[in-house]
């Protein structure tokens, strides 16, 4: 990946905080014109700093109002990839990572009611590696921050 430089992050950052802003909208933003920016943003992409644009859903609007952790165990090592593409192919996991301790992945999952949720749990259950899950029903969101990277914290301790 090339080098990305301060104005690359201001962009980046833009952009996360909303992806259909314009060229120019950006551009004005982080002191470039429009088209210098989308030079950037091309690059950037090219580069796969930025892996795509899409629409973020909220899951309501959806009708889907459950929400759950799943704790994913494999029955040994699988290929980072292989879960990657098994879990992308559905559409209610809305967040996948793998973690160190006992589980190997932990799903966050949406869906519409429980027998909604039950099937989306059975299809993972399905995957050919999958030993076991664990599933923890959510109830009430305490505090929810976007992923937007955060300016970098100033020492003013001296």
């Amino acid at each position: 990946m090339p080098s990305i430089d301060d104005i690359d992050h201001r962009i980046l950052r833009a952009l996360l905080r909303d992806g259909r802003g314009s060229f120019a909208e950006v551009g004005s933003e982080v002191g470039l014109s429009a088209s210098a920016t989308k030079r950037r943003v091309d690059r950037l992409v090219r580069a796969g700093a930025i892996r795509g644009f899409t629409a973020v859903v909220e899951p309501h609007a959806m009708g889907w109002d459950i929400e759950a952790v799943v704790q994913l165990y494999t029955n040994g090592t699988v290929p980072f990839e292989t879960m990657r593409a098994d879990l992308t192919e559905l559409t209610e996991i809305v967040e996948a990572v793998t973690v160190a301790g006992a589980a190997d992945a932990m799903l966050r999952v949406v869906a519409a009611d429980v027998p909604h949720l039950e099937r989306v749990i059975s299809r993972v259950r399905g995957l050919p590696y999958v030993q076991q899950t664990d599933t923890t029903m959510l109830l009430s969101v305490l505090v929810r921050r976007p992923n937007v990277p955060q300016t970098p914290a100033v020492d003013v301790s001296g």
